[in-house]
């Protein structure tokens, strides 16, 4: 708590030094967390079980996205998060280890950097799991972690294969002992502590609470008594272990003197899981069997799914002395971040770079009023797909030879309990139209290089 009361402090001299304006007097700089399957109330602001103190804090000082979208899963989030385009334009749906960009693509690390950013990951990549296809080749000056996806806690390996092998500092890989969770966050701060004069971007892609978990007995021991289960305990251990990271990238912020001058985004990559935990794909490390407890409720679905508990997220903006705190209740999508802070930072594209975002910030402000946006999602395997245009949103799952269509008044019925398909046919035209103009662009960004 004295961590949040300095920072708040030194806002107020800030901005007092500014003779109380909002203008910025320097590039601002950006941290963006993201943690790996962490469902919509599995933090204690959505009703979850685990208490959550650090995101409740930055949740009460900062500002709730209630509608923010991503993918179903985590690959396809993450290129649309560094493209600010929707990720089956590079022909991606499912998590994968190929390369995912072109190596000519302007990403958001990349557009940063060329106005004087310096820019670093610490955490899962996830967008080409070889050294030759990381980080470093799309605008990151500095990386550390998981070339390709979630990994064992402990062990820091991938699924078994020729990824097995992921741990990196700057494609250089390494071996190290250590928490996953405490290795991530240490790099953060420690990139963070090394800073200069030039802003910075760091992002910060946790593979909390992607399984396997598997938690130190301090954690355990923490875990509220009413939780009950191996898996189920480790799991909240796990999220209380991401929250106070979490705290500790703040603090670190505050201790630099940057927790004026710095927008943070917290959001998750997709919805909770219910898979198994010991999954056998990864190497043994004696981890607790037993299903995933993900939780989306009230929202339909899981990860994997175009259902609303599938791809809508906890998601919080703080930005002290910048932007109020409070709910905003529009509709953003993952797409949004990368037109966002290029405008903060003042990045103007030299060409069209096909954006599907918007810039977020004059309507987080309240400088403009949200109008009706047209949003789409691919599905795993390009068998699942979903597009919402204002309050409606049209889903379509492949069964059999054909697809099962339902439509849902998302104002109405945000737990998608009540399918309009046969009532509304203008509306379910008007949709369809929307999806198959949006699928037209589908894989017009497919990397086709050799190497």
């Amino acid at each position: 708590m004295m961590i949040w009361m300095r920072m708040l402090k030194s806002v107020a001299l800030m901005l007092a030094g500014l003779g109380g304006g909002m203008a910025m007097a320097t590039q601002p700089n950006f941290v963006f967390i993201m943690a790996d399957d962490l469902g919509w109330a599995d933090v204690d602001f959505h009703g979850g079980n685990t208490p959550t103190p650090e995101l409740d804090r930055l949740r009460k000082a900062g500002m709730e996205l209630t509608q923010h979208y991503v993918a179903p899963v985590c690959t396809p989030t993450r290129a649309g998060l560094l493209s600010g385009r929707f990720w089956s334009r590079f022909g991606v749906a499912n998590p994968r280890n190929e390369r995912t960009y072109p190596f000519d693509t302007m990403t958001l690390a990349r557009a940063l950097k060329s106005v004087g950013y310096e820019t670093c990951l610490t955490g899962k990549w996830h967008l080409g799991s070889r050294p030759e296809w990381g980080p470093n080749h799309f605008g990151f000056d500095h990386s550390y972690g998981s070339l390709a996806g979630g990994v064992g806690p402990y062990d820091h390996s991938y699924k078994k294969g020729e990824y097995a092998a992921t741990w990196h500092r700057n494609e250089t890989l390494i071996t190290e002992e250590g928490h996953v969770t405490d290795l991530i966050t240490a790099e953060a701060v420690r990139w963070l502590e090394g800073r200069g004069e030039r802003p910075f971007f760091l992002y910060v892609p946790f593979t909390a609470v992607h399984l396997p978990v598997k938690e130190p007995k301090p954690y355990l021991d923490a875990v509220p008594e009413a939780i009950q289960g191996e898996v189920p305990r480790h799991y909240s251990a796990c999220i209380r272990h991401l929250d106070e990271s979490v705290g500790k990238i703040l603090a670190a912020l505050e201790r630099t003197g940057h927790a004026a001058d710095t927008l943070v985004i917290f959001t998750s990559d997709n919805g909770g899981s219910t898979s198994e935990n010991n999954d056998s794909k990864y190497p043994a490390d004696d981890y607790p069997e037993g299903n995933i407890p993900g939780n989306n409720l009230p929202l339909r679905g899981k990860k994997g799914d175009v259902f609303e508990g599938g791809i809508r997220v906890p998601t919080l903006a703080w930005w002290p002395g910048r932007l109020n705190p409070g709910r905003f209740e529009g509709a953003a999508h993952i797409v949004d971040w990368m037109p966002t802070l290029c405008g903060l930072a003042g990045y103007k594209p030299e060409r069209d770079l096909k954006w599907d975002g918007q810039d977020l910030w004059p309507l987080l402000t309240g400088q403009a009023t949200v109008g009706e946006r047209t949003l789409y999602w691919q599905g795993p395997g390009f068998r699942a797909k979903a597009v919402r245009v204002g309050d409606w949103k049209l889903t379509a799952v492949r069964e059999g030879a054909g697809w099962k269509e339902e439509l849902f008044d998302l104002a109405a019925d945000p737990s998608e309990t009540r399918d309009l398909f046969a009532e509304e046919p203008e509306r379910l035209a008007q949709l369809r139209a929307a999806l198959q103009k949006l699928e037209a662009g589908d894989r017009d960004a497919v990397a086709t290089e050799k190497n």
